[in-house]
């Protein structure tokens, strides 16, 4: 500076709050680690203390960030000079985020610029601090409709492609949704479904609390499962007494009633031994248990991996030694065959009908995975078949609406026994509309409000 020359003025920083940089760290973990981003997310909130608004704000920004990646990168590779594949994950992730906040957020345009940047320079140094900014300064020079009429294809030539970018999902998804829900109305209401956050969803173990006893903390019925209750302005479910001793737990309403399905069925002669062949982290063997127990039963709940044994244990401690939980490969069962009377096989899949509450896992999931899960499904069927009676039922389930691991598993399961037939499920759950053509039962995020669930119902007849 020259003689006479006035100071030039530091221009004052941007405080991160902790809720945007509890977001931001979730979303790293996800991107470097393979996090879970709700698990993060509770992790992360907890051991800094950070509740209320923030909370609530760190999971809006960092869950909707997560589920529009796909379209904010496409906005962002279309400012960003060469591309992201040189970017830093580091600044790749607070680009999103800023772009979530510019574009679906009611936060002023200074405060989402100038907190991202801060985060970049905190995160990475002042490197890419000017680069973050003109970034982020060019996306909001349109709006979020603007920015999908520059990146997606025209909605009269590529339909499903300009569905995938506007609701933000790999196209192979929507391609195999398309498949499931043929109608472009409701196919575009799933997308758009898949988007909006789930509401907390509990559920009552039967037998142990009653839904009349949640409503003076706050709680609304479900709309479907009679056990069924909802937290409807969000919140943290271990507020409640009921769910830290365990009368109550967390669950989708969607994954209530399909237990229910296997509940409801009519079994020929005895009905003592229930069985889930795959329990973890067992939310459906805790309903299950309940409601055997109200019938003189007994559930037994079996799962492969230690860890999920342990959180099937937690899920049933409010039943004491009622809860019979077993550490088995139900590929080599440890009961003989035709041992229980009824058995529910939820079998692990892809997880596309849970795209609300696990939103990275669109960008993770592809269809070399369906491809690979599906030969595990078949076995773990008709493993299922084998663990029930003749007169017994099985309930098959997925927590997706891929046609390869609903029907397809279905079908060609049956298709290679003569001891088995398929029954309709629908009726099972008389009082929720729009179940699909059947037998079998499809629910969905934008019909029912729940996961997309599917519900096969299996009788063992020699």
């Amino acid at each position: 500076m020259t003689a006479g020359e006035t100071p030039r003025r530091a221009r004052a920083r941007t405080a991160v709050d902790l809720g945007r940089q509890v977001a931001y760290d979730a979303l790293r973990l996800v991107v470097t680690d393979d996090a879970y981003l709700n698990l993060a997310l509770v992790r992360l909130r907890a051991e800094r203390e950070v509740t209320g608004r923030d909370a609530a704000f760190a999971t809006e920004l960092a869950a909707g960030t997560a589920r529009m990646q796909g379209l904010y990168d496409d906005v962002l590779g279309q400012c960003v000079r060469g591309g992201l594949e040189p970017l830093q994950a580091d600044v790749l992730v607070a680009l999103r985020m800023g772009a979530h906040q510019l574009l679906s957020m009611r936060v002023p345009d200074h405060a989402a610029v100038g907190t991202t940047v801060e985060l970049v320079r905190a995160a990475v140094g002042e490197r890419p601090v000017r680069l973050a900014n003109a970034v982020l300064r060019a996306v909001g020079r349109h709006d979020l409709e603007v920015w999908v009429r520059i990146c997606a294809p025209q909605r009269e030539h590529d339909l499903l492609g300009h569905l995938a970018t506007r609701y933000s999902h790999p196209r192979w998804i929507v391609e195999e949704l398309a498949i499931a829900v043929t109608d472009t109305a409701a196919l575009e209401a799933l997308l758009a479904a898949d988007n909006q956050p789930p509401v907390v969803t509990l559920a009552v173990r039967p037998g142990l609390a009653s839904r009349a006893s949640l409503v003076a903390e706050g709680v609304v019925p479900g709309r479907w499962s009679p056990y069924a209750a909802t937290m409807p302005g969000g919140g943290d479910p271990a507020a409640l007494a009921a769910v830290r001793r365990g009368t109550v737990g967390v669950q989708d309403e969607g994954s209530q009633l399909v237990a229910l399905v296997l509940a409801n069925a009519v079994v020929e002669g005895r009905d003592m031994r229930w069985l889930d062949l795959c329990a973890g982290p067992g939310g459906k063997a805790a309903l299950l248990t309940g409601l055997a127990r109200h019938r003189g039963a007994t559930l037994v709940g079996s799962d492969r991996q230690p860890h999920r044994a342990r959180l099937v244990r937690s899920a049933l401690r409010a039943y004491g030694p009622l809860g019979t939980v077993v550490c088995a490969d139900a590929m080599r069962p440890a009961w003989q065959e035709g041992a229980f009377d009824r058995v529910i096989a939820d079998v692990p899949c892809s997880g596309l009908g849970a795209l609300r509450r696990r939103p990275e896992s669109r960008w993770r999931r592809t269809p070399r995975d369906v491809e690979t899960l599906v030969p595990l499904q078949r076995a773990l069927l008709g493993s299922a078949l084998d663990a029930v009676r003749p007169g017994g039922v099985v309930a098959y389930v997925t927590c997706s609406p891929v046609r390869a691991e609903t029907r397809g598993v279905v079908e060609e399961v049956l298709a290679r026994r003569c001891d088995a037939r398929e029954e309709d499920a629908r009726v099972l759950l008389p009082d929720v509309p729009d179940l699909g053509a059947g037998p079998h039962l499809q629910l969905w995020p934008h019909l029912h409000g729940t996961d997309a669930m599917f519900c096969a119902l299996l009788r063992r007849t020699g």
